[in-house]
């Protein structure tokens, strides 16, 4: 698996004592950036409602990134079809293929307001049991304890959410249902019930690269394969499941007209820095940030390490993160590089997707720039 192509996932997080401007900035720096030191792909999350993300809106922050850079492919990692239409989504990035043809990845996420990602089932690890061993996979890639979304996802601020991103009385289509919808737009064979056909302009015949992303091994998965997509599934949201996902996905693939076989993307946290010990002073923000995220609390600002260092811990908020701070590869370039080869390996991933959140954004780059540098040298 030489020459495996990284990737970047960027949320637009907004650091303490800093502004959504300086961070929508400081994102499309880092996109520039991504560029030269050779990552194949730059993605934007979506989410809402967040005190230290500003990542709203994909395809808007996608639209001023394409205008910044040449030549990096550019995507959604991933629109969040729970609260939109088939249409909508398509329009939107058929709008920014006529502009940049042929640079977009449309990944399709299935949060967001959906019935079955608002009632999900605790995560297990069927698909891949017998191949971890206390907490293990055989090549070393750590596998924690599921963590149970539940609590999170039934919260009253997902119920604000919801109220927010959904017209009253919405209900949101199935999401295989959705995929099939927006193939048909973006193919142009839509017809409705009534034989009445639909005609995206601009939109029906882009050039876009479709991706599924999923956690675990259920919907998003099936779906992915069995319509011949390619899936990336997230080893720093949900690393309990992780090899679940990708066999799902591979258990359901058939072939399709754009894909021959499975392609796998999987995502992990990483912070990079000269020495081990600066990589971990950079990191130290991280599991109160993470905290934030799982008590609904929302994203908070990432706090410098100086700030991280003075939140009073309690065991339920340690047993909170664990799971994620466990996961998150931290260190020089060449023990980052040696994590990531395990979870490529443990995963038969195609591509690897980074993450990097540190507080200052020079930090930030460097960790892109150290780890490109050091995995460029490996093929």
């Amino acid at each position: 698996m030489a020459n495996t192509p990284l990737a970047v996932l960027d949320l637009v997080p907004i650091s303490s004592g800093s502004t959504a401007s300086q961070a929508l900035q400081n994102s499309i720096h880092l996109a520039q950036k991504a560029e030269l030191f050779g990552y194949t792909r730059y993605w934007f999350a979506e989410h809402h409602l967040n005190p230290g993300v500003a990542g709203t809106a994909p395809a808007v922050v996608l639209a001023l990134t394409a205008a910044a850079t040449k030549t990096i492919r550019l995507g959604s990692g991933a629109v969040q079809l729970g609260h939109r239409t088939a249409l909508s989504t398509v329009e939107e990035f058929g709008l920014l293929d006529a502009l940049h043809p042929g640079r977009f990845d449309l990944g399709l996420g299935r949060s967001g307001g959906s019935k079955t990602s608002l009632q999900p089932k605790v995560p297990a690890l069927a698909g891949a049991g017998s191949a971890i061993v206390d907490g293990y996979t055989a090549n070393g890639l750590r596998i924690p304890k599921p963590f149970d979304f539940r609590p999170l996802l039934n919260s009253p601020r997902f119920a604000l959410h919801r109220t927010l991103l959904q017209q009253p009385n919405a209900e949101t289509p199935e999401y295989s249902s959705q995929i099939d919808d927006i193939l048909a737009l973006l193919a142009g064979t839509y017809t409705d019930a009534n034989g009445q056909q639909a005609h995206v302009v601009p939109g029906e015949g882009a050039d876009l690269q479709l991706w599924i992303l999923g956690s675990s091994g259920g919907v998003s998965a099936e779906t992915a394969g069995a319509r011949g997509l390619r899936f990336a599934t997230n080893y720093h949201v949900s690393p309990a499941t992780v090899i679940e996902a990708a066999e799902g996905y591979r258990a359901a693939f058939q072939p399709s007209a754009t894909l021959g076989q499975p392609y796998i993307s999987v995502s992990a946290d990483v912070v990079v820095a000269e020495t081990e010990a600066r990589a971990r002073e950079l990191a130290t923000g991280y599991g109160a940030w993470v905290r934030s995220i799982r008590t609904g609390e929302g994203a908070i600002q990432f706090p410098t390490p100086q700030d991280a260092r003075k939140f009073a811990w309690t065991e339920e908020d340690r047993a909170l993160v664990e799971d994620r701070v466990q996961t998150q590869f931290v260190g020089t370039p060449e023990q980052v590089a040696d994590q990531l080869e395990t979870l490529r390996d443990a995963v038969g991933a195609d591509e690897l997707i980074i993450t990097t959140i540190t507080h200052d954004h020079a930090d930030r780059v460097n960790s892109y720039r150290l780890l490109a540098k050091e995995w460029a040298g490996r093929k």
